[in-house]
């Protein structure tokens, strides 16, 4: 192995106590390759130089006084007894230090600090790994992690009954593992081998009326809906513009330009992470209008009841909702979205063009940017033409679904 480690000491406690900084780093040499390094700061710093197949190498052995020229001299000590076993101190140091970083922990909060995403998906992302995965896979190297394993960590969901969440935790796993990939710290993903192996889970569509002559009694209901005005006012807004239900109750006035009937969303507050654009039918104008004397001066076209610092919550739809009469099963808030695409549909408007207002197109940003540009006056045209229809439905008429002009 070729070690030069001698055995003879030269260091004492008081010369270290007195040794002064200077200009320059310098060493206080204690012989066997250990010294002690003072910085122009008056760091002390224990290191220790060796040689391995003729080939210099050294290690840091912490700072004094927080390490001791005992304590330094016993670890040069072990050195010595590892050096002459074959092994590479300093090699497998490093070894150490790769493994910690390539932990699953470590790589998923290097994953998850990438992600854009909205307060809300954070909040459940950082649940799902810190509660959910981290106990139990944190601390295995990322590119040990066994299908089997993994699938005992999500048993453990679905023995609680936690089938949907046992789900969500296999995506997280399988996301950050590929991000492993990327970064050559794995070379598989092992989620792939568990399809098929957990509970299926039973998708339900969320609750929405789409038959003309029910969506008439919805309407009218919500005419005649006595509540608090600011949830009245969302309310009335939800089926002219049909946008997401966080989106709209955390609507505020700086993104609305009354005057050229617009809504320009930001992209911090949509699900695909882009700006959506929502043209305003006169209608939906006549309801901002209204409200914006009560609110207008705040952030929030639609604050809470119980303070203006914050938007209206996610139940103050649904519970309106509820008291008209419908339940869970009937009408969800989310449901003004599909009672939207299905009738926008049925009236014979381009999919392409419903899409595009529902936010649902592809992430081709070229693609998404020239349809903003180019279809916009189709767009403010079936907004236009939807409010108008639900208007006839509310009056009592136009039930049967005309043909949009092409």
């Amino acid at each position: 192995m070729g070690t030069t480690l001698a055995a003879t000491d030269f260091l004492t406690e008081s010369r270290i106590r007195s040794a002064r900084p200077k200009a320059r780093p310098y060493k206080l040499r204690d012989g066997g390759g250990l010294y002690l390094l003072v910085t122009p700061a008056n760091a002390r710093l224990w290191r220790l130089r060796y040689k391995v197949r003729g080939r210099e190498s050294m290690l840091g052995l912490g700072t004094y006084p927080a390490t001791s020229l005992k304590a330094a001299r016993d670890r040069r000590t072990e050195l010595r007894a590892a050096l002459e076993a074959g092994r590479n101190p300093a090699a497998e140091r490093r070894a150490e230090r790769a493994s910690a970083s390539n932990t699953f922990e470590a790589i998923a909060r290097e994953w998850l600090a990438k992600q854009p995403f909205a307060p809300k998906t954070l909040k459940k992302a950082v649940w799902t790994l810190e509660d959910l995965l981290f106990p139990y896979i944190g601390s295995r190297p990322v590119c040990g992690l066994t299908a089997p394993e993994l699938l005992h960590v999500f048993r453990r969901l679905e023995r609680r009954g936690k089938h949907e969440t046992a789900h969500r935790a296999r995506q997280r796993v399988g996301q950050v593992v590929r991000y492993a990939i990327a970064t050559g710290r794995a070379e598989r993903d092992p989620t792939g081998d568990l399809r098929g192996a957990l509970t299926p889970i039973k998708v339900t569509n969320r609750a929405a009326i789409t038959e003309p002559r029910e969506v008439a009694q919805l309407l009218r209901a919500i005419g005649g809906y006595q509540g608090h005005p600011v949830v009245e006012a969302a309310l009335q807004l939800a089926p002219l513009v049909f946008v997401r239900p966080g989106e709209l109750r955390a609507a505020e006035w700086s993104e609305f330009d009354l005057g050229a009937g617009e809504w320009r969303i930001a992209a911090s507050r949509t699900r695909m992470r882009r700006p959506h654009l929502v043209p305003l039918a006169r209608q939906a104008i006549a309801i901002l209008r209204e409200i914006e004397p009560l609110t207008g001066r705040g952030r929030y076209v639609f604050p809470s009841p119980l303070t203006s610092r914050r938007p209206l919550s996610d139940n103050a739809i649904t519970a309106a909702l509820r008291r008209m009469g419908y339940t869970g099963e009937q009408m969800s808030w989310h449901g003004f979205r599909a009672m939207a695409s299905t009738l926008l549909n049925e009236l014979g408007f381009s999919p392409d063009i419903i899409e595009l207002q529902l936010a649902h197109q592809k992430r081709n940003e070229v693609r998404a940017a020239y349809n903003r540009a180019q279809r916009l006056d189709e767009r403010r045209k079936m907004m236009q033409a939807w409010a108008d229809y639900l208007d006839g439905l509310r009056a009592g008429g136009n039930v049967v679904p005309f043909r949009a002009a092409s």
